[in-house]
């Protein structure tokens, strides 16, 4: 929690100084001011919903064609939205300009977004989640999830979507540190948007560039059959937050979990909480994700 801790810190000695020159409450404690980053991303875990961040597409399919009251949005870029949307959803293109528009969208009801494979969405629905947009992500996106649906042809059209002017109430703290997030997502590879390829992170780890930190986000008993040699096992899952202290806060980060949408989800925690976090492209791969994904595309696990 590099930068959030380094701020704590900063104000436990300040709300120091000011108690032992006398300003303070005469009991002699310490007030300490929270910072709404870190108490907004902390939560993100350890006020983790049922049924966690992610709906099924075919869940979400069933939702639009019951006329189900929602908000959607489409993070793909324009050229891709005006090809075809799920109806309804409004385009808000993934990049350097989406913190701007997190005022557009509601912090009550049900939001759902989706992205190509499920990967980018799940770094910004953990942001939305943090400013108290109630946000999930479409699993697996619209090209390995949504298009895979069974008659889901009857809820994609290509009509633009306006996007209504609404007054919603984030916190000034948390809209900066979204601006900050989307503004400066990494443009070029290895590490563009926050990802990286399986032969990239291979590269990295066979040259032993001790910088670096792997950390499989899976359940306990997928790491212990087979995982990225050097490392650690760090569960996707409620309470996941308590383990965030063992990571090393001076070392890039890259994580994977089965398809890359929960590493995504937790790469978009640990980096508002100041990690240098990057998640492995399609994770391990699974029978969605084709020939991608480290395990998919045959590179070495070790026990």
């Amino acid at each position: 929690m590099k930068k959030a801790l380094l701020l704590l810190l900063s104000l436990v000695m300040v709300a120091g100084f000011v108690f032992a020159n006398g300003d303070g409450d005469a009991s002699g404690s310490t007030a300490v001011m929270a910072d709404p980053v870190e108490e907004a991303a902390i939560a993100y875990f350890a006020d983790f919903p049922e049924g966690g961040y992610i709906i099924k597409e075919d869940v979400f399919i069933d939702k639009v064609k019951a006329g189900e009251d929602m908000f959607i949005i489409d993070i793909r870029q324009p050229d891709v939205y005006s090809e075809g949307h799920v109806t309804g959803a409004v385009n808000m293109p993934w990049g350097s300009d989406l913190g701007a528009q997190m005022s557009l969208i509601p912090q009550t009801g049900n939001v759902y977004v989706y992205c190509y494979t499920g990967q980018t969405a799940g770094q910004t629905v953990a942001v939305m989640n943090v400013l108290g947009i109630p946000a999930k992500s479409v699993r697996y996106g619209f090209v390995r999830g949504i298009s895979t649906v069974d008659g889901f042809e009857s809820v994609v059209d290509a009509d633009s979507v306006m996007i209504a002017q609404i007054a919603n109430d984030i916190d000034p703290a948390l809209q900066a540190a979204a601006d900050d997030y989307f503004g400066s997502l990494p443009g070029n590879a290895p590490f563009k948007n926050n990802i990286i390829a399986s032969a990239d992170a291979a590269a990295i780890l066979a040259a032993g560039d001790d910088s670096v930190q792997f950390v499989d986000a899976r359940k306990a008993e997928d790491y212990a059959k087979g995982h990225i040699d050097t490392a650690i096992s760090m569960p996707y899952a409620a309470g996941m937050q308590a383990s965030f202290a063992n990571l090393p806060a001076d070392k890039k980060l890259i994580v994977n979990c089965y398809s890359g949408q929960t590493a995504g989800q937790t790469v978009g925690i640990l980096r508002l909480l100041g990690y240098d976090a990057a998640s492995l492209k399609h994770g391990m791969g699974t029978g969605k994700t084709g020939d991608t994904g480290w395990a998919n595309e045959g590179f070495e696990l070790v026990k």
